[in-house]
């Protein structure tokens, strides 16, 4: 493999931070051990843990009126997979990438696979594209695409999507993840009813093409670009679909894609429940549907959400196999540096969440004792695991300080030479 960042830089910067690092596991392992939980046990998990990140969250993104790039910005998926094997390496935490068509379009995807596989990555969920019109399309989305009231757009929305699990094949893909932006502005614009007749017809239709061992990842969302209805808006939604559709269909999950204040965590019980739990796109809100760094805004809902997918692995029903990514727009940050410290909330929420004295919960839920069972999940949250988190990177040989090694390796600005600068634009992407 060939690494982006300096070895050296990584070992020296690592050697300076030890000792401190190992006096503090130390004595986060005692403190553990008294509650009869064994560090090296969560250190594990942790090392097994990971979650992929967006091919196009390795670039700048923007509100809707504007975008602000940066020097050195990836300008082709060539780029974006070493900017991203910049952060699996130093984070040790990401090692698949999900790509994002026709964005990431190529003429040679062996190549782009082996390119990938030479910086340590993999391919995640393969992503399609049927919200933005591109260059040369014949039929414009402008009014929606699987949903469309035009069949021959709903013609190529289905085409293309069936063109991503072929590209996803090549690439050693197992999912193809399915949002649109279909909906409407006006009351009175289209029949809600048709409207989602029309999207089962054509998911149908791709549903049919999967490969026996694929999944087929259906994501809601609230609102936008769609601001009065939007045809999968949510998970109920998403799971009537994905029951209609078959077995291989399965609900993803969007951090931002819900009406303000709404319980997620109870979300991932309920699809879970039904077998329907199939991934997690991680970011944050504050307002709405923001896609700010995970765990930036709201931690404990992180931590509420790792919870309850603990339980569900520890009572698996029909199977578990959640499919995680990272899902951000990194509007004022350098997108390396926020994927870094977004992968270390994720895992750092996990980590908290096996720490949670399961014994002593369940009893406090069957007893009905409401404020044990809440201090059960404090004391669980209340820990610090940034030394099992930061061991774990040491030993998996990526930084303890991942932020200071990536600025001490000028990464971005030895790019900056390297690549042709991004032109000004507006909208997210």
């Amino acid at each position: 493999m060939t690494m982006p960042i300096s070895e050296e830089l990584i070992a020296e910067a690592n050697a300076r931070l030890m000792p401190a690092i190992e006096d503090e596991y130390a004595a986060l392992g005692r403190k553990l051990e008294r509650r009869g939980i064994g560090i090296g046990g969560i250190k594990q998990r942790v090392l097994d843990f990971s979650v992929a990140i967006p091919s196009w969250g390795a670039g700048r993104g923007g509100t809707r009126f504007a975008k602000f790039p940066i020097p050195g910005e990836p300008t082709n998926i060539h780029e974006k997979l070493e900017d991203c094997a910049v952060v699996n390496q130093l984070s040790r935490a990401t090692p698949r990438v999900s790509p994002h068509f026709p964005w990431d379009k190529v003429s040679d995807y062996r190549a782009l696979r082996e390119q990938a596989e030479a910086l340590g990555l993999g391919f995640d969920a393969v992503n399609s594209n049927t919200f933005q019109d591109q260059p040369g399309q014949q039929r414009s989305y402008s009014s929606g695409s699987l949903a469309s009231t035009l069949r021959r757009t709903r013609e190529q929305a289905v085409e293309h999507n069936i063109e991503c699990i072929a590209i996803g094949q090549q690439l050693g893909s197992k999912d193809l993840t399915v949002w649109v932006g279909d909906g409407t502005n006006f009351p009175g614009q289209q029949d809600l009813g048709r409207s989602l007749d029309r999207y089962l017809e054509a998911a149908a239709e791709i549903y049919a093409a999967l490969p026996a061992d694929w999944r087929m990842l259906l994501e809601h969302k609230m609102f936008e670009p769609a601001f009065y209805s939007s045809v999968i808006a949510d998970w109920g939604s998403s799971i009537l679909a994905a029951q209609q559709l078959g077995p291989k269909a399965k609900c993803l999950v969007d951090l931002g894609h819900h009406a303000p204040n709404v319980n997620i965590e109870q979300i991932v019980a309920r699809l879970h429940r039904f077998g329907k739990l199939g991934g997690f796109h991680f970011n944050d809100s504050k307002y709405g549907d923001d896609d700010l760094d995970s765990g930036s805004i709201n931690p404990h809902q992180l931590f509420l959400v790792f919870n309850e997918l603990i339980e569900a692995e520890l009572n698996p029903r029909d199977g578990f196999n959640p499919a995680y990514m990272i899902d951000q727009s990194h509007n004022v940050t350098d997108p390396v540096e926020s994927m870094m410290s977004s992968a270390e909330a994720i895992v750092a929420a996990y980590a908290k969440a096996l720490v949670v004295d399961r014994g002593r919960l369940h009893a406090a839920q069957e007893a009905d004792d409401a404020m044990l069972a809440f201090r059960t999940l404090r004391d669980a949250y209340d820990v610090d695991v940034g030394p099992i988190l930061a061991m774990a990177r040491a030993e998996a040989g990526g930084a303890v300080d991942y932020i200071g090694v990536y600025r001490a390796s000028a990464w971005r600005g030895r790019k900056a030479q390297e690549r042709r600068p991004v032109g000004l634009g507006a909208g997210i992407v």
